[in-house]
């Protein structure tokens, strides 16, 4: 990635496909160029969360609400330290945000933590390319000296792709570190992070547990050195299939029989620690507003999601597997994707989505809820 910043706005700028498709806009945010899957994001609010969120890395997002960046950015909703998207999309940036909590413009964001954007162009159109054609490699070029339209979709067919990328220990932390139960302490959880979002500790020190948050490098030993009530695994970015370390640590936590939940990439590890294959999906799920059912209580929820991949688990059984009888908890109405997998001999569970969802929807935060009558259940 190469970038600048100055006079962004009236800067010509092309987003190029892998398939040869190209849009043209203005540059928004640094001026360069950028590669990565391009992968479209529904939600109308939440921008902010999305832009930190470390799932999205290596990916250039399309928003496909027309408006963005009319609340600004602010120094509170971030899901980590910085920006991890590889490039951004939208159609009609503000012009001034307005928010009493805005710092400043989404724009100057993006052009102070270096991320090439386009505005400008038809995210409807591009939503739908993407739908019918799939998730595919995509550049985006901007500046008064752009290469012509065959050097840059050689460019573009030379970047990785998604499938095959191991990308989770490149944006999880480096060292651990403890975010305090709120009030009385109830429980102590060691959290592997693959990427994990800042919410989802919050969201447990909320219910009194003490969360040890773990490098993605971190092993069976380091995680019951914490000595945990629990053991969480966080969502990232990358394909599952890649991810053996975090399969062989899970698969020592299931044989101890400690308590466990895992969300999105976590789930996609318990699909793989279970036996079950993974998949990449067309264009994927991304987005708040999700139809999910939760199988066990039959109520349908409204959901964040950001994944490509997902479990190949069979919906219409429960399976036997080295831990005992699983089945499929949760599936999205949509389309049956497989969104959550729970053993029925031991206390373990997942969701393909994010009940920690900072800008909503909420339908889904009582599986923190259920995570704790898990260890409650374990340490009657």
């Amino acid at each position: 990635m190469t970038t600048s910043t100055r006079g962004a706005d009236k800067v010509p700028a092309v987003l190029v496909l892998e398939d040869g498709r190209i849009f043209r806009g203005r540059a928004y945010g640094a001026v360069g160029e950028t590669f990565g899957e391009a992968v479209f994001s529904t939600g109308m609010t939440g921008y902010q969360e999305t832009l930190t969120d470390p799932s999205y890395h290596r990916q250039v997002v399309v928003m496909t609400a027309p408006h963005v960046g009319n609340t600004g950015v602010n120094d509170e909703d971030a899901e980590s330290k910085r920006i991890w998207v590889s490039g951004y999309v939208v159609r009609d940036p503000a012009r001034v945000p307005s928010n009493w909590r805005s710092r400043r413009t989404l724009d100057e964001e993006l052009a102070a933590q270096g991320v090439v954007g386009i505005s400008g162009v038809d995210t409807r159109a591009l939503t739908r390319h993407l739908r019918e054609r799939g998730a595919m490699r995509v550049g985006i070029f901007s500046g008064n000296a752009l290469p012509d339209e065959g050097t840059m979709l050689a460019e573009v067919r030379q970047a990785p792709e998604m499938q095959g990328a191991d990308l989770s220990a490149e944006v999880a932390t480096k060292e651990a570190y403890v975010v305090p139960a709120q009030g009385e302490k109830k429980f102590t959880v060691a959290a592997v992070d693959l990427g994990i979002k800042g919410m989802t500790p919050y969201r447990m020190a909320e219910r009194g547990i003490e969360v040890h948050v773990l490098p993605a490098t971190a092993t069976v030993d380091d995680v019951y050195a914490v000595n945990p009530d629990g053991v969480f695994f966080s969502n990232g970015p990358g394909d599952p299939a890649t991810a053996d370390h975090a399969v062989s640590v899970m698969r020592g936590v299931l044989e101890r029989g400690t308590p466990l939940f895992g969300i999105c990439f976590g789930n996609q590890i318990l699909g793989r620690a279970l036996g079950f294959g993974t998949y990449k999906l067309k264009y994927g799920h991304r987005g708040i507003n999700q139809p999910v059912q939760d199988r066990t209580t039959g109520k349908v929820e409204v959901t964040a999601h950001n994944h490509g991949f997902a479990v190949d688990a069979p919906l219409d059984k429960a399976s036997d597997t080295p831990f005992g009888r699983a089945e499929v908890s949760h599936v999205c109405l949509n389309d049956n994707v497989v969104e959550g997998l729970q053993l029925l001999d031991k206390p373990a569970f997942s969701v393909q989505y994010h009940p920690e969802a900072a800008a909503g929807p909420h339908d889904a935060a009582y599986l923190f809820d259920r995570f704790v009558s898990l260890m409650e259940g374990q340490r009657a």
